[in-house]
């Protein structure tokens, strides 16, 4: 990475998840530190960088729901670094009039993310924040500032593979049930996240010692039941089929898939109507 790149603070002590993921997909954004223990973790599970990328394909299915259901706005969470398949990136290949609001507390991810997004020149579509998801209030008033989000047009929340780097005494499941109350009716709410409720021999064995490999990261991840799951759903209609496997969440024909259970992801509606001028459209 260019040292010009690195921002003012930045832990290089630990490996830190986000550029852990980053070196998952592929991307560059990261230290000998993430390598380092991305390659120790995908020791523990050897399918560990499949399951990225599978994990990947599902927020790209998401958002392309959203898009055909007529949502074109996307206020992401924990989004870590930009890699290939962005929320953005996706949206836009089917909507030129979809806004998108990253947000994370990982400097290099901000960094990154702002880095593409002046790239791409649309200041008044797409921006990033630097904050913390379990403050709902404030990067709810912060994402509203940007001007890039109507707050009376539905809104797709995603939560992709990050809860699970947040325990309960956190605070987290009062942010996300404060997100969910801010979001207008006919939202949307994607999420995906780590488990071991229905994952048996190997796979829930290499899962364990990969949450116990974590311990040792800047974010310790937490496996949650389907029931502690869902319930970040709150009244939301989750929709078919369900709460699975990410590689089993409406795969798209001809596509690999990943089979495996440890990771599962859904999208839920908020109850009220569209409560949306566009209308359905079709990606």
């Amino acid at each position: 990475m260019d040292p010009d790149f690195l921002p003012d603070v930045i832990d290089l002590d630990r490996p830190n998840i986000a550029r852990i993921y980053d070196w998952a997909l592929g991307g560059t954004a990261n230290w000998a530190i993430d390598r380092q223990y991305g390659e120790q973790a995908v020791q523990a599970f050897p399918l560990a960088k499949a399951l990225a990328r599978g994990n990947r394909d599902f927020l790209g299915r998401a958002v392309r729901y959203c898009l055909a259901e007529g949502i074109t706005q996307f206020l992401d969470l924990g989004s870590g670094i930009p890699t290939a398949g962005n929320v953005h990136e996706v949206a836009d290949d089917y909507a030129d009039d979809s806004r998108c609001v990253y947000v994370d507390h990982e400097p290099v991810a901000v960094a990154h993310g702002r880095m593409l997004l002046d790239e791409a020149g649309d200041p008044e579509r797409h921006a990033v924040l630097h904050a913390d998801l379990r403050d709902a209030e404030e990067v709810w008033e912060a994402a509203l500032a940007t001007g890039v989000l109507d707050p009376d047009r539905p809104i797709c929340l995603l939560t992709v593979a990050v809860l699970h780097f947040l325990p309960d005494v956190t605070g987290v499941r009062q942010a996300i049930r404060d997100y969910r109350t801010l979001l207008a009716p006919g939202s949307a709410y994607v999420l995906s996240h780590a488990t071991e409720s229905g994952v048996e021999g190997e796979e829930l064995e290499q899962i364990r010692k990969l949450v116990k490999l974590s311990e040792r990261s800047s974010s310790p991840a937490v496996s949650r039941s389907l029931d502690e799951i869902a319930a970040f759903f709150g009244t939301f209609d989750v929709v078919e089929p369900g709460i699975v496997p990410v590689g089993e969440w409406r795969p798209e024909p001809g596509a690999a898939t990943v089979p495996l259970a440890s990771v599962v992801g859904g999208v839920g509606r908020k109850p009220g109507g569209r409560n949306d001028d566009a209308g359905p459209r079709s990606p």
